[in-house]
């Protein structure tokens, strides 16, 4: 009887053992990232703005006026990209919730990031893989989304506090007309201008008087983190009554006080500025600035 109760349990053990191990299997926990947006690393890029799967996101600089303006056959090469139900605890470290919102677009919801509408890279319809960054300055109007540029490019049609639009050239000219025209921004889709009258690294314009410096204040800043069609070694910085403003090729860099929409209260994709100090024999006393602008002289 004895041996019998043996050999039972022989047999036994090994398959309770079996069931239960196969028990454990099945209720151990799957992991799932939490995290539905998060900053990936690239080497020549930085930081930069990616999916849970580690899919790059874009913007691009024809939506400064945080619109979305991918249309006809751009569609899908730019796939939009919308999460819903964003909270804190979904985003990785160093994203904050209040930057992010959402528009409607002609494709759907889509959500917006500092501003800017967020895309993801497909050549010929196929997205490209995880970690890759290929999307990168193509046209050179396509940019990763990083969390930290103070420079942006934004193309797009000026039109001046006159009301009327112009083109600008290569060589600074500014031509009355319709036509869009790439130029820096903040990282909010801001316009950035030069003062004609400054010298090389010389701001002539900020003084003490609270007015004069609110219609163009300086852009404060000594940061650089540029697209990568830009040569970061352009920019540098002066210090302006204990500030420090950004300089490109020498030329101090400033906000127009009257870029803003009087309804919304925006200013992105706002470019009065043009036109002040533009007559029928004089250009603009206030250019926009962008990549080819000549260097500030040293006067």
């Amino acid at each position: 009887m004895k041996t019998r109760h043996k050999l039972i349990m022989f047999i036994l053990l090994p398959l309770a053992g079996f069931i239960l191990s196969q028990c454990k299997k099945t209720d151990d926990p799957v992991y799932v990232d939490p995290l539905t947006l998060k900053l990936g690393t690239s080497a020549t890029l930085g930081s930069y703005l990616t999916d849970k799967d580690g899919n790059a996101l874009y913007f691009f600089s024809n939506d400064a006026a945080g619109a979305n303006n991918c249309t006809g056959g751009c569609i899908a090469n730019w796939p939009i990209f919308f999460a819903s139900g964003l909270t804190q605890a979904k985003l990785g470290s160093g994203l904050l919730l209040a930057d992010f919102d959402s528009i409607t677009s002609a494709n759907g919801k889509q959500l917006t990031y500092k501003g800017w509408p967020l895309y993801y890279f497909a050549p010929a319809g196929v997205r490209e893989a995880a970690g890759q960054t290929t999307g990168e300055n193509v046209g050179g109007v396509w940019f990763v989304a990083k969390p930290d540029y103070t420079i942006m490019i934004a193309n797009l049609q000026l039109h001046g506090i006159n009301g009327k639009d112009y083109t600008v050239s290569s060589t600074n000219v500014y031509t009355e007309g319709v036509g869009k025209s790439i130029y820096f921004t903040d990282q909010l889709g801001r316009t950035l201008y030069i003062f004609a009258n400054d010298s090389a690294n010389i701001n002539k314009w900020t003084t003490a008087d609270a007015v004069h410096n609110a219609n163009w204040p300086i852009y404060e800043t000594d940061i650089a983190v540029v697209p990568s069609s830009l040569d970061k070694t352009m920019f540098g910085s002066i210090t302006v009554g204990g500030k420090k403003q950004l300089t490109y090729k020498g030329w101090p860099i400033y906000y127009f006080g009257a870029d803003v929409d009087a309804v919304t209260g925006k200013y992105r994709g706002i470019n009065k500025g043009v036109s002040v100090g533009a007559s029928a024999t004089a250009q603009t006393k206030w250019p926009i600035l962008f990549k080819d602008m000549p260097a500030a002289r040293h006067i």
